[in-house]
Parts: C-alpha cells; structure tokens; sequence
C-alpha cells in the first residue's frame, strides 16, 4: 500500500517559471553550471549549487555552501517571486523531447515507504552525496529537486491525467534551451481522493531517478525527528517530493563509460586481453544494435564486442546486464576497476551526449578507451528492484529530466 499526498508547493510565478527552473543539480559540474546561470540572477542553480556563487577554493561540500543555499533561496522567493500555494495540490507535469512524451503527478511520498521497500531502489547511493544534499535538506529546509519515480500505470489515474490536460489551463508551459517542453497543471482537487485511493492499491513505486535524493530525504527525516521533541510522524519532513511517471510512458538511454588508462597493457596487448572473453570485430556503428553487445571505441576505431563461450549465464537477473558483463568481464579483469563507484580511472557519460563525446576524450587524449552500451529497460529496472538486487552504478540515464525550482516542498 503506496502513500501518496498532495503539498502546498512552492513555486515562481508563471511570468519568470522558465527563468527559475534550472538543470538538476547532479548532470552539471561547477563550471557549467555557473555558465548556465551566468546573467540570471533567479536561476534555481544559485540555490542547488551554490557553490557558483563563492570563491573556487571553496570545497562544494563546506558548509558555506549550504548557508549560501539558504540565502539564495530566501532570496528567489522574493525576487522571482516564488509563493507557497495556499492549499495542498497534486501537480502534473509534462515532458515533450521529440517524439518522446511522459506525464507524471507531482506530489510527496511517504519516507516510510521508502525505508520499508513499498518504494523499490536499484541503485547503490554513495555517502558523499548522500551527505551533501541531506545537508542542502536540512539547512535550507526545502527539497528542491524531485525524485523521478514509476509505476506500472493505472487506466484511472490515466483518464484523470488526460481530462485534466484537456480542459485545464497550464500554470507553465515553456520550452527551454535544450528543446524539451515542461508543461505544469495543477490537478483539480476533486480528484484528490481518487489519486490517493488508486496508488493506495500499488504494491510497489520504483525509483528510476534520483536515489541520491530519496536517501537523503530519509536522512535528513531521522535529522528533524531527532531534533523534534513533539514529533508525530505527520510533519512534512515526514514526506519527499518527486514526480510519478506510468513506466510504459518513459525511456532509458544508455549511459556509457570512458576509462582514462589501459591499466599497463599497450593497445595490443589490451585488445588481446579483451578476445579472451569476447569476439572483437571492427564496426562502422558506435552504437550496439542489440542486448548483449558493447561498443568499445580505441584509437579511432569503433569494435563490436560480444561475449564468447567463456562468458558464463549469470545466477541473477542483475548479472545478466551488458553493463555487469562489462564490469565483471573486462573492466575489472582487464582495467583494473574493481569498484566503479569509487575508481578513478573510469566515468560515466549520460547517453544524451551521444557517441560523439565518447569519441572525442579518447580523440583529445583524455581517456584511453571508451565503452557505449545498448540500453536498459525500464522493465530490467523493475524486475532487479523486484528482485532485491541493485544494477552496477550508472546504469540508466533517463530522458527528459525534470526542471528543479518548479515545484519546491518546504519541510
């Protein structure tokens, strides 16, 4: 049984909202993120990331950082101006990319959900980010970034999305710089029981985005309730914000890696290392046309990797990932990279940047190999979370993100 609320959000008014709304805070480095807030004053990155703000020494995670955030917010909701609704509503917000289309309801979930696994994980998170946005929670008092989750949708809840679409007019509807279109309704509250009565009958919600945020949301919950001598479970605090998409609406793109040395081997020896367990063939398309197959860029030239008979059905469902394949039949053996999530000899590049980019840092010499990958499906990420197992990190990029700053939950 899924807890679902709706929130008095807080948010800008319609005339500046594509002036506020920003990047979420986690697919930016420091650099562009202040080139993308250079010039406006009001962009949402001043209260996400601002650090952009202060001198370069200043470590990201200094707790300047966060007072900053503070500032900046208290700042933008009266310069914008952002205003607390009134009464407590579900939004929907809509996404357009090309012909990819998604609509979810923008609400808040129950923090015991996700402690108690009714909202699925397939992730790994990592302290460090769990520390620093639990502390962006905590200081400013708001969550300013939704967690992106799914479910396996629900006709009635549909046919409320679609009527309301129809008749309603948008709070926002703007195009921003990288041509996805964020369109916002609020949701009239007469449907307010049938959405909350409907999820109540989901046994799972499944995060596809945003795990950081959610643990840090939890963290930051245990934070407040300890602090909190008259604590009932009912505070806002209590709750997260995030956005709940039908998982037959959305799209994974792939997320690649690059690996910045050959772990000793010249370009030879590393390609021979690479045949011990799998077919290497020189190919024309950067991009694998299948499951069970990696794209491996080296001095300029695209191969086509597919695993040989050395490489064994795995007792998982996580194991047979491409993305596991790689890990456990090259990056580790042959690279050295035994933990992805904290190696420095491996990143990860979102699949919006195309095969191009990959192509580029090997080209200009800042990594030596480069690995494109065919996608995950949302149905792999409901199967491993269903199966309690988590996907190697950096496994699934979705496309279109959400905006931060449109919708804000104060706790």
């Amino acid at each position: 049984m899924a807890v679902i609320r709706p929130f008095n959000a807080v948010r800008p008014d319609p005339e500046v909202a594509h002036l506020v709304a920003s990047v979420p805070y986690d697919v930016v480095n420091r650099r562009e993120a202040a080139e993308l807030a250079k010039g406006n004053p009001i962009n949402f990155l001043r209260v996400t990331r601002s650090e952009i703000e202060l001198d370069e020494k200043v470590d990201p995670y200094d707790k300047k950082v966060y007072e900053k955030a503070k500032e900046n917010y208290e700042r933008l909701k009266k310069e914008a101006p952002m205003l607390q609704d009134e009464n407590p509503h579900f939004y929907l917000y809509k996404l357009v990319w090309g012909e990819q289309e998604q609509v979810g309801i923008a609400a808040t979930f129950s923090v015991e959900d996700y402690n108690n696994d009714i909202i699925m994980k397939h992730e790994k998170t990592r302290k460090v980010k769990e520390d620093d946005r639990t502390n962006h929670i905590v200081t400013t008092k708001a969550q300013t970034g939704a967690v992106f989750l799914t479910y396996k949708g629900v006709e009635k809840i549909n046919e409320v999305v679609n009527k309301t679409m129809k008749e309603q007019e948008p709070l926002y509807n703007f195009t921003a710089n990288d041509s996805v279109t964020h369109t916002v309704w609020v949701l009239p509250d007469e449907y307010n029981e049938l959405i909350v009565s409907e999820i109540a009958n989901v046994d799972k919600l499944y995060i596809a985005d945003g795990h950081h945020r959610a643990a840090s949301a939890a963290r930051a919950q245990k934070v407040m309730a300890e602090k909190n001598k008259n604590h009932t479970g009912e505070e806002e605090y209590n709750y997260f914000l995030a956005v709940l998409f039908p998982a037959e609406q959305l799209k994974i793109l792939p997320y690649n890696r690059v690996v910045f040395d050959l772990n000793g081997n010249t370009e030879e020896q590393f390609l021979e290392k690479v045949k011990q367990n799998f077919t290497v063939e020189p190919t024309e398309n950067p991009s694998p046309a299948e499951r069970i197959s990696i794209g491996m860029y080296l001095n300029k030239q695209w191969y086509l990797l597919k695993p040989n008979e050395n490489v064994k059905e795995g007792k998982t469902v996580g194991e047979n990932l491409d993305v596991s394949i790689l890990q456990n039949y090259l990056l580790n053996p042959v690279l050295g990279i035994e933990d992805p999530r904290t190696s420095d000899k491996i990143d990860f590049i979102g699949g919006i940047r195309g095969t191009e980019e990959l192509e580029r840092l090997v080209n200009e010499g800042k990594a030596a190999v480069a690995f494109s990958m065919y996608p995950v499906s949302v149905d792999d990420l409901i199967n491993i979370s269903n199966a309690g197992e988590t996907m190697p990190p950096k496994s699934t990029w979705f496309e279109p993100k959400l905006r931060d700053g449109l919708l804000v939950h104060e706790i």
